[in-house]
């Protein structure tokens, strides 16, 4: 896998630190980055994207009278 190099703010770093109970800033942002990722991938799964607008149309079917 390639390797990225992201400089943060230090006061950052210990913040994903504690959120994410590790003891090193690179496995915290790897983790909090991939929690991340994940919940935006459930969230797809049940929502549905972009592509499926044709699912949901304007035109409804007008209700018979009478």
């Amino acid at each position: 896998m390639a390797q990225v190099t992201v400089s943060l703010d230090a006061n950052l770093a210990i913040d994903v630190m504690m959120l994410s109970g590790t003891n090193s800033p690179q496995d915290a942002v790897e983790l909090i980055l991939r929690d991340f990722l994940e919940r935006g991938r459930r969230t797809e799964t049940r929502t549905g994207d972009a592509a499926d607008g044709h699912r949901v149309t304007q035109d409804r079917p007008i209700a018979q009278e009478g």
